[in-house]
């Protein structure tokens, strides 16, 4: 059975749920984050208004966007995927990334969780194994550069 640590939020800043509202700021971070992978504006759009979608954002001290993550429950009641996650550079190495896992984690009500993340990303790779997730595939040329992704699974602690 996987632990997850307890984590906390950063002094001065606040999880809320990420609205429709808050789209162009988020489409924004994302194409700074994920400058070869940004989600379109209207993929991200539907993130808010598809059923199941969780959507949660980071402010900080500043009211800024500091990160985000949508995740969904799919329509496996085993499984649930993070669709994307970023904190800005800005807010980075303040364990705001993990925060937003962990909390995803507690409101998704499934076993397991999966995600794909660029082979190459080997920060966010070790953040994925410190909260207990764990290669389970590789999909060659996943990415639009022909670069391989993987899926990474976790366990969900059934009292989380």
């Amino acid at each position: 059975m996987t632990v997850t640590p307890s984590y906390t939020l950063a002094q001065g800043y606040s999880l809320r749920r990420a609205t429709l509202f808050d789209l162009r700021q988020i489409h924004r971070l994302e194409q700074v984050i994920f400058p070869r992978d940004a989600y379109p504006y209207l993929d991200l759009g539907m993130l808010f208004i598809w059923p199941g979608v969780i959507n949660l954002k980071i402010t900080a001290p500043d009211r800024s966007l500091a990160g985000f993550l949508s995740a969904t429950r799919g329509l496996s009641p085993e499984r649930a995927w993070i669709i994307t996650v970023g904190v800005s550079p800005a807010h980075q190495r303040r364990g705001l990334g993990a925060y937003l896992m962990v909390m995803t984690e507690r409101r998704i009500h499934r076993p397991y969780v999966r995600l794909t993340v660029r082979e190459g990303n080997l920060t966010a790779i070790r953040l994925y194994e410190k909260l207990g997730y764990t290669i389970i595939d590789r999909k060659i040329s996943y990415y639009r550069d022909g670069e391989t992704g993987l899926i990474m699974q976790k366990r969900v602690p059934p009292s989380f």
